[in-house]
């Protein structure tokens, strides 16, 4: 057994001071003191929070899920540790079949190898089945229509499916996927009206990808898919690093999701973690300036943020509590997954999946199923 001592520990609902937090795989109790024989973590005053977990990241320092490589996989792993990321679903990219097919592959090893880094939950399927007007930085020259056969062989490995419903005929993909699979539906890169997002949410669909990128907009006679995602139950992505969004929304997105349904991703690209210049993305290429990415024709290609710094924006620019804002990216999105009894949260009884940040939310240290993974306390 091991003991956090000397933390601010962050519950949903409020902060504990001069209390114990015991795990091993487990969290095993929250106690006044340390038992016997019990190994000592000295937080030192910092806050112990939940491990985040990234439903929405592409790569890191360097490296794509795409490549279908577990050099690949590991790199991310290991450099989003580094941030308090202790599970995570890499996420694939518009391309041919065969290309994705070996990055399902490899996510598939990395769900079940040992790596030292970030738990492989799965895999993130954004494209092939989305709408060229809203194609963003995914490669139109692969987007199909939606098909279950095409996810057939990979049920065990795709945890969430980003897609447009208004390609989906007669909704026969959204419902063989809800009637089939326990595989999450997310709109995204979608030119869907507001009845037909709305049609899909109530068919099953119950994300959507990086809310306001890459889909219809707000209109006060057509909603959009921007209209359904904020007035309904829907869980929402957001990539709050200040360019994909504007600081000044992000009360308002509170205000309107409620601080149940808001999900903090990166849709980090390989030059997360890197400096600026020249990058790839789905095979296309990415300059990274001034911290945002964009392909040449100026469309933004994902983030180069850290989900850390995501959480601290949102923190510093709406009224949620510290405690609060830190299941945005733990909590919330394991409700998202339906995997919040074992995660997302550091209530007794679940995987003890831990971040220690400081006051800055700078990461000190990071534990996934009791391990250390990160350490620089």
């Amino acid at each position: 057994m091991k003991a956090i001592v000397n933390g601010r520990i962050l519950l949903r609902n409020e902060i504990l001071e001069n209390k114990v937090l015991i795990f091993d795989e487990k969290i095993i109790d929250i106690a006044d003191a340390v038992p016997s024989g019990c190994e000592t973590i000295d937080a030192k005053g910092k806050l112990v929070s939940p491990g985040f977990i990234d439903i929405h990241i592409h790569g890191n320092m360097g490296k794509d899920t795409m490549e279908g490589t577990d050099e690949a996989i590991d790199t991310i792993s290991k450099s989003i540790a580094r941030h308090g990321v202790t599970s995570y679903l890499p996420t694939t990219m518009t391309m041919d079949e065969e290309s994705i097919a070996k990055a399902l592959d490899s996510v598939r090893r990395g769900m079940n190898r040992n790596i030292d880094g970030a738990k492989v939950l799965g895999a993130h399927l954004e494209g092939p089945f989305i709408n060229k007007i809203y194609k963003g930085a995914q490669n139109g020259d692969y987007i199909v229509n939606p098909s279950y056969d095409f996810v057939k062989k990979y049920e065990d490995v795709i945890k969430v499916i980003t897609y447009s419903p208004e390609e989906d005929i007669d909704f026969k993909f959204t419902k063989d996927i809800k009637n089939n699979t326990d595989i999450v539906l997310s709109i995204g890169h979608s030119a869907a009206t507001f009845t037909e997002a709305r049609d899909a949410i109530r068919l099953g669909a119950n994300n959507i990808t990086h809310t306001f990128n890459g889909m219809t907009g707000l209109n006060h006679r057509d909603p959009g898919v921007v209209g359904a995602a904020l007035t309904t139950d829907v869980y929402c992505e957001f990539i709050c690093d200040t360019i994909h969004i504007t600081k000044d929304l992000f009360q308002f997105i509170l205000d309107s999701k409620g601080k149940d349904n808001v999900v903090l991703i990166t849709d980090s690209m390989e030059a997360g973690g890197l400096e600026d210049g020249t990058y790839s993305l789905g095979g296309q290429a990415v300059i990274v300036k001034d911290g945002a990415a964009r392909l040449e024709s100026g469309s933004l290609a994902g983030s180069v943020s850290s989900l850390n710094r995501m959480v601290k924006n949102f923190y510093e620019n709406t009224s949620l509590k510290i405690n609060e804002v830190v299941h945005l990216a733990s909590l919330n999105p394991a409700r998202s997954l339906g995997i919040d009894n074992k995660k997302g949260s550091l209530d007794i009884g679940k995987d003890a999946d831990i971040a220690i940040f400081d006051n800055e939310l700078n990461c000190h240290m990071t534990i996934s199923n009791g391990e250390v993974i990160f350490n620089q306390i």
